[in-house]
């Protein structure tokens, strides 16, 4: 199944893109959402922002979880805006998983190294620092692409599929190293994804992966997780059979409190010279099938708990709405997105505050909420201020404290709904 390239800016594929099977049942509802990411510039406020289905299907042949509706990746990723150097925790992860790649590789200096969905370079950079400068990235966000050459990091604007794959073979050949942080669940067509990468690597490559983990998403219901970039939703159940039927093997898995929770992937090619580590894998499949993941069951049992969220934090705000309180939010982030949509809150807000400069006083796809910029909170006073950006909730309390000060008051609901007043 090839990325789409129509018009329409979403289609539906009929089966699961792990094992090929039609048998997939719904198994999480979550509605139609506005695609993130797309925030509007004033002039265009009279246009529909597109929409499209959120839902997650459970494969009853593979247990994959994945959304089956597929937003057109040319559309996805144009005028895309998030950068990776700007999050400092990512950073300092980033540089974490160098130092983990190095120790389980014998890499030299001048050994290829391929970073798939590269972003702005920030990963690359990590290998700079450490004397690895023979890299590539590739990455399908034009904007991206050009900064990241400008900052003389070696990226070519594309999706990785066999094509890229044979362009880069031929000028650079095998990859020691190909990595894709967050990547690897983006991709629709991930049989071609795969096969890419590869056709760019030998015996002693080694591709390294970085993805939300299913049982974070699940047992701790990370909605904000779930938005139309990431189309599969990993365990390590699926990802141990993908690998497997496709002439690869998962060699080691490490478990990380990215995201709400990840998983870090290590996988060669099967008959490949680096020395597996299984015990995680092995520890993390036991896991699953104690805690139920491999039944939807699990999955749908998410539906009624995230209902009764949904039903107290709307009867939390029109409470305060009826003693006429000003609510606004924190974070212009993509989950946001997914969060107003879900909730169906959007109505009840008046702006969004955010630090990120290229979004301020553009608007929220649907909803239409103008963007400030965070040091306007005390010139608007809300009264509460609904924390979208889930991850940073205890940075974005801790640096705000006048906002407390001031009597203002932070309404978090990861991990549970909770008041946050002086």
């Amino acid at each position: 199944m090839k990325n789409n390239t129509s018009k329409e800016v979403f289609f539906k594929r009929k089966n699961c893109r792990i094992c090929s099977s039609e048998n997939l049942e719904l198994a999480l509802e979550m509605g139609v959402s506005p695609i993130s990411e797309k925030y509007l510039i004033k002039k265009d406020l009279g246009k529909n922002s597109p929409k499209a289905p959120l839902d997650l299907y459970f494969c009853k042949n593979c247990t994959h979880v994945q959304l089956l509706h597929v937003v057109n990746p040319n559309f996805l990723w144009s005028n895309f805006t998030f950068k990776t150097s700007r999050d400092e925790k990512l950073i300092k992860h980033f540089k974490d998983i160098v130092g983990r790649i190095t120790k389980i590789s014998d890499l030299k200096k001048n050994d290829f190294i391929l970073d798939v969905g590269s972003n702005d370079g920030t990963l690359l950079k990590c290998f700079f620092s450490k004397g690895f400068k023979n890299t590539l990235g590739i990455d399908p966000a034009s904007e991206i692409v050009d900064r990241a050459n400008k900052e003389g990091v070696k990226t070519i604007k594309g999706y990785m599929n066999i094509q890229s794959a044979e362009k880069i073979y031929s000028e650079f050949g095998k990859a020691k190293v190909i990595t894709a942080n967050n990547v690897f669940a983006h991709a629709d067509d991930l049989q071609e994804m795969l096969e890419s990468i590869k056709l760019l690597m030998d015996e002693n490559s080694v591709f390294v992966f970085e993805v939300s983990y299913l049982l974070d998403v699940v047992s701790k219901m990370l909605i904000g997780t779930i938005f139309h970039e990431h189309l599969s939703y990993h365990s390590v159940k699926t990802l141990q059979y993908f690998f497997d039927n496709n002439g690869m093997e998962l060699i080691n898995v490490e478990r990380g409190p990215e995201q709400g929770g990840s998983i870090i992937g290590y996988a060669q090619k099967k008959g490949g010279l680096i020395t597996k580590n299984l015990s995680n894998v092995n520890k993390l499949l036991s896991l699953e099938k104690n805690f139920g993941l491999n039944n939807i069951k699990k999955i749908i049992e998410m539906n009624d708990k995230l209902f009764s969220i949904k039903k107290e934090l709307n009867k939390i705000i029109q409470n305060a709405k009826s003693e006429k309180k000003y609510i606004s939010g924190f974070g212009a982030a993509r989950s946001g997105t997914t969060f107003l949509s879900y909730f169906d809150i959007g109505k009840y807000i008046d702006y969004l505050f955010d630090d990120n400069i290229n979004k301020h006083y553009k608007f929220s796809p649907g909803d239409k909420i103008e963007v400030l910029p965070t040091n306007a909170i005390y010139k608007v006073k809300p009264d509460y201020l609904i924390i979208f950006a889930w991850i940073h909730a205890d940075k974005i309390i801790e640096n705000n404290k006048k906002f407390l000060d001031d009597g203002g008051r932070f309404l978090r609901f990861y991990p549970k709904i909770e008041l946050i007043k002086k």
